[in-house]
This record gives structure tokens, sequence and C-alpha cells, in this order.
């Protein structure tokens, strides 16, 4: 696995690039759709490619471990052939999720007991636990196993907890070592960077992280309830020392404004639930901004659900019948406003890009958040 650069913007840190895998091409700058359990909710893998245009997207190593189950994943030749998807897939190690289930694990040196949202049993992920199921999910990038701090927290708990995740992340790579994929395709482990809020301990993550030299590198610990500000501060903090030359990651951002904010201080991947998750409420976001399609305002609205848009949804429903399936609980309603959204993140990302490679990208970036940034 390897990146390229093939262009970087002469008024900003953004960069277009690709990543090359055993699984296909991702340029960058990149969405992921968020596919937890191996789907996309609501969205066949058919619309993701054809509709959303979607290049790769996540799996959750703690969902899959605990259903299917490894021996489910295993006996059908790993998660791409489980789902039929033939592009590439990132996992993320589940210590995202663990951290979600604050009340229900116990954290220490050797690892995490947690207790199953499922069924109450109890189990135990450490560093080389976390690649091994990684290994047998196989996802073409897979992630480093971390904590990831609440915030706020403490300067003693962040540095504390960054600590770990530095001895955990040596673990990790010493288990990649000893194992390989189990479906014959090269995987690449990316390392998080972590710290809260705290500037040096950013940095010192970041520097740590940087040493290690790996394919890629990720910024996690952030969009976990913290002031955009604070966002952007310490995205620009690590992406100035993580290497030039690697994809950076931000995990778990963001808003579409979020996004090209971050594009421009030099990160390349994105992922959130965001798009999915609030389509699911009746949330759009478009390039002119964020509609509440239940409002009452949209009950005999019977345009296009969004002109702009050449995605067979938003030119072939209305904004009234939308509505209307929302407000009446009908799943077609999610479905069709989750392709919308997902859509709208990935054309975003392709026009990031273009503009990126015609010189045009600050220009375009500060009339875009502007716009999105605004009810309708």
């Amino acid at each position: 696995m390897h990146f390229d650069i093939s262009h970087k913007d002469k008024d900003s840190s953004a960069r277009a690039g690709k990543l090359h895998t055993d699984h296909g091409v991702i340029e960058t700058p990149i969405f992921m759709p968020v596919g937890t359990a191996g789907t996309v909710k609501g969205v066949h893998q058919r619309e993701l490619k054809q509709d959303i245009e979607a290049e790769i997207i996540l799996g959750n190593t703690y969902h899959l471990f605990l259903r299917p189950g490894m021996d489910v994943i295993e006996k059908a030749g790993g998660l791409h052939q489980f789902i039929n998807w033939d592009r590439p897939i990132l996992t993320d190690s589940g210590g995202y999720q663990v951290y979600s289930l604050s009340g229900a694990r116990k954290i220490t040196e050797e690892g995490v007991k947690f207790q199953s949202h499922i069924d109450g049993s109890y189990h135990h992920f450490t560093p080389e636990k976390a690649i091994d199921i990684q290994r047998s999910i196989g996802a073409d990038i897979i992630m480093a196993f971390d904590e990831c701090t609440p915030f706020p927290c403490d300067y003693a708990y962040a540095k504390n907890s960054m600590a770990m995740t530095h001895r955990w992340l040596k673990r990790c790579m010493n288990q990649m070592d000893k194992t390989s994929c189990t479906y014959g395709y090269s995987q690449a482990l990316f390392p998080i960077v972590q710290g809260s809020t705290y500037k040096d301990l950013r940095q010192e993550s970041a520097k740590v992280i940087s040493s290690i030299d790996a394919v890629g590198n990720a910024i996690g610990g952030l969009s976990v309830g913290e002031p955009e500000e604070d966002l952007y501060e310490m995205t620009a903090l690590v992406t100035e020392i993580l290497p030039v030359e690697k994809p950076r990651y931000l995990m778990g951002v963001g808003t579409p404004w979020n996004l090209l904010e971050c594009i421009a201080l030099g990160v390349d991947m994105f992922d959130c639930v965001m798009p999915s998750r609030n389509a699911r409420h009746g949330l759009l976001f478009t390039s002119q901004g964020t509609i509440n399609i239940k409002n009452q305002k949209w009950s005999k609205d019977f345009s296009a659900i969004d002109a702009e848009s050449p995605c067979y949804v938003d030119q072939n429903y209305s904004k009234a019948y939308l509505r209307h399936l929302l407000k009446s609980g009908e799943f077609l309603g999610m479905q069709i406003a989750t392709i919308h959204n997902l859509s709208f993140y990935l054309r975003l990302m392709k026009e990031a890009r273009s503009r990126i490679i015609d010189g045009t990208f600050m220009s375009w970036k500060n009339k875009m958040v502007k716009q999105m940034n605004q009810r309708l």
C-alpha cells in the first residue's frame, strides 16, 4: 500500500492524492461511509457504488466481533466476501466503542474488559486481540487499539491515557509482525494520535506517531464534544508534525464545513456517522445549507430534493414526498435521505479535490463553508 500526492494547494495545506490498496485506488480527499455492522444503514452495496460513489467504507471491530462473530466472517472468506464489497474497507480497532461503554468497561494496562451491549456477556480486548480480529475481518486499513479520552478530561488523565495508547501501539505493531492477513492481500496499520485538547500532549503524541513510519496516520480523540475551534486547533497542531508524504485520517469528523476546514489543514481522510444518522432524523445537507425536511414549510414543496445533485433519489423524489415518508415512519424515507446525504458528502470531496488541482480551493472553500453552515 502506498500514497501519492499529485497536487498541493498554494494557499493552504490541502492536497490531492491517491492511496493505492489491493482492493483499488482511493482518490483523496475522501469521505468514508460508516458501515458499522457490515452495512451502511439502509443502503445496498449497489447504491454505495452507483449512487453514492463510495470508494472505501468502514467496518467496526467491536460490533462485528460480537455479531456475527469471527467464525462466520472467516468462513465467508472475510468481510469483503461476506458483504459482497470489492472496494477497500477500513476497520477501527473497537477502542471508540469501548470508550462509549463507559459504564460497562474496565481499562487496565493489559487491555479493556467490557460487557456486551447485546447479551451482557463479558469480553476482554487487548492490543493483540484487536489486531487478530482485524486480521480475521480482512480490512485493507486497520487501526491500532487506543483509548479515546472523554471531553472534558483533566491533564493527568489525558497524559496517562496517551502514554498507554503509545505502549499499546508497540504491542499492536509486534502482533502485526507476528501475523499475516488471513486472505492473502496486504493490510496497513494506522497508528492514532491522542492527547485530548492539550497542545503539548497532542504535539508529543504526533511526534511519537510520526517516528513509527507507518503507511498512514490517524488523529483520534476529537469530535467528542469539544468546540469547533478546539477541533481545528488540535488538527492544525498535529498535521504540522505528521509526515507530509503520508495520508492523514481524522476520525469521526464531521459536518460538511468541518471537512472542508480540515482539508485546508492537510487532512486526507474522514469518516462520521453524522450524514447517515442525521438523515434518519430528516436533516439533509446541501450546498446551500441544512434542511429539516420534517418542517411544515416543505409539506407542499414538490421540487426535487436537491436540484444540483445528479443522484437518482435527488432527481426523482420531491421534498414533499420525502417529508411525508419520514413523518409516516416509512423506511424508504430514511433510505432516500441517507443516500442523499452520503452522495452529497462524496460529491463535496470530489469537488474539493478538483478545486485543489485547479488552484481555486481556498476561495471556493470559504464560500462553501459560509453557505453550508446555515439552516434553510
